[in-house]
């Protein structure tokens, strides 16, 4: 094969390879600066576990939904739904996953 081929044809793994490296390397950033905000042992206050379930729905919206999806400005509560149990299904989202992204849609 030419020297061009060879290129046209790595070109897209050496592209999906930089992706994943960028992205493992913000998510290593973001633990590493939680894990230094809360000391050790420290009890973390009750209206951090409503951010941290927030945080949970925006995870799985992140890592499932962005792909193909922009974040919704706001859903009823009934559309929401609908959309999530049609959606849980195409991507595999287990039933916690899909109680977490209604959260995130309707806090």
């Amino acid at each position: 094969m030419s020297l061009k081929k060879n290129l046209l044809r790595i070109a897209p793994m050496l592209l999906v390879l930089t992706l994943s490296l960028m992205a493992a390397h913000g998510l290593s950033q973001t633990v590493i600066q939680s894990a230094a905000s809360t000391p050790t042992g420290a009890k973390a206050p009750k209206h951090a576990t409503v951010h941290a379930q927030e945080d949970e729905g925006a995870r799985v919206f992140t890592q499932n939904c962005a792909r193909c999806h922009n974040a919704p400005d706001g859903f009823s509560p009934r559309i929401s739904s609908t959309v999530v149990r049609h959606m849980r299904i195409r991507a595999s989202l287990s039933k916690h996953e899909e109680e977490e992204l209604l959260r995130f849609f309707n806090p």
